[in-house]
């Protein structure tokens, strides 16, 4: 690893593709996606939780984790890959951001979604219990916070842009108390 990356964590239907995306075009550095790398390498991710189960899963993502970090950039995490032990040790030599949505928001942009976890009925209660088991992960290992339930992603780009150049006076949001 020749730099330190900026890591977008958070929960499912956050943002952290599109933004992450964003944010590294604008910066000028490489962009990686845990998920898709995982699918690259082994195809589709609900088929690998149908056949290998979750376990199978992480085992996979935490090796795509590794890639990613190691390419430095902007790297975009899948919401559950901070559950893994090493994943986390890993995050703390890099720059973590997480990316908050609220449920009402959220469940727009997963209704059809093929995503394995929340799949049946009440995805919108699955993936507020999911979130509730891993807010407390979150929370440990980001170094800054933004909400994307609201306002254009270009504001939400920018401000990650400037927290990732030192802009101290960059609004964010550090604790549920700020929101």
């Amino acid at each position: 690893m020749t730099e330190s990356a900026i890591v977008l964590i958070g929960p499912m239907g956050a943002g952290k593709t599109s933004i992450g995306r964003r944010v590294a075009r604008a910066l000028g550095v490489p962009f990686a996606d845990s998920d898709k790398i995982v699918v690259r390498d082994h195809g589709s991710i609900a088929e690998l939780f149908a056949h290998g189960g979750e376990a199978h899963f992480r085992e996979l993502e935490r090796t795509a984790v590794r890639e990613a970090l190691a390419g430095g950039g902007v790297v975009a995490l899948g919401g559950g890959a901070v559950l893994d032990e090493q994943t986390r040790a890993d995050l703390a030599r890099h720059r973590v951001v997480q990316l908050t949505v609220e449920p009402r928001v959220v469940a727009a942009r997963i209704a059809g979604d093929a995503r394995p976890l929340v799949a049946g009925k009440d995805p919108i209660a699955r993936w507020t219990r999911i979130l509730e088991e891993r807010q407390p992960i979150y929370d440990a290992v980001a170094d800054v916070t933004f909400d994307t339930s609201s306002g254009p992603l270009a504001d939400i780009v920018a401000k990650i842009v400037a927290w990732a150049g030192g802009d101290a006076a960059v609004p964010h949001l550090t604790t549920e108390e700020d929101a």
